[in-house]
């Protein structure tokens, strides 16, 4: 099996995923499945590294790996333990119909990066498309969930589809860059953490159609 028939599948679980943290009930579950989603994540950056010639991608995976597989869903996990709300549980459309719209992104996605004529990316198309679609899978995850909670992980699932789409395209960025995309989503799930928890102490919900004015 080439290294491109691994990144385009191991691209594929990563909906799969996606669909997993949208969907369970408890936000420490959703964590769990995010650390899964950036497992997959670093192995697609590995894999790449071998198959692209790119040593810069071992560093994003040695990178990805401390950051998104463990420190952000250790954040994630200790700020939301206790942070339940059962009427914001489910969203505006049902999971059946999210994972209908998961497999439309895709598609329409595939149409975008098929005119796409980069020797880098000629047999991973797909792992492009699906990394276009994860993106547009985290915003919908944002507009169409109750929940704060799960709209901060929709945040994190449109960081790491704009994280892979970036492996791709521009994989010889400075580490800088690298730095950067890090360090964003570290203090980003922080600051969301941060107002959660407020949220959730001073009005004792979750739901944002509860949270229809904002105060000073």
């Amino acid at each position: 099996m080439t290294g491109s028939i691994i990144v385009n599948n191991l691209a594929g679980l990563m909906m799969i995923t996606s669909l997993l943290v949208i969907g369970a009930k408890r936000p420490v579950a959703s964590c769990w499945f995010y650390a899964l989603q950036s497992l997959v994540l670093v192995a697609i950056f590995a894999t790449l590294s071998q198959t692209l010639d790119a040593p810069q991608l071992a560093m994003w995976a040695g990178t990805a790996f401390a950051t998104k597989v463990i420190l952000v869903p250790l954040i994630m996990g200790y700020a939301f333990r206790k942070l339940s709300d059962p009427t914001a549980d489910g969203g505006v459309i049902s999971p059946a119909v999210l994972m209908l719209a998961a497999a439309v992104i895709v598609v329409l996605c595939w149409f975008v990066v098929e005119p796409v004529k980069l020797p880098m990316v000629a047999d991973l198309k797909p792992a492009l498309a699906v990394s276009l679609g994860h993106f547009m899978l985290g915003l919908l995850c944002i507009v169409t969930q109750k929940n704060i909670l799960k709209q901060a992980f929709g945040y994190c699932l449109m960081e790491n589809g704009s994280h892979l789409t970036l492996a791709l395209l521009a994989y010889k960025a400075p580490e800088l860059v690298e730095i950067g995309i890090a360090t964003d989503a570290i203090f980003a799930v922080i600051i969301m953490a941060v107002l959660a928890r407020k949220i959730y102490r001073t009005l004792n919900t979750l739901n944002v159609d509860q949270l229809t004015a904002l105060k000073g």
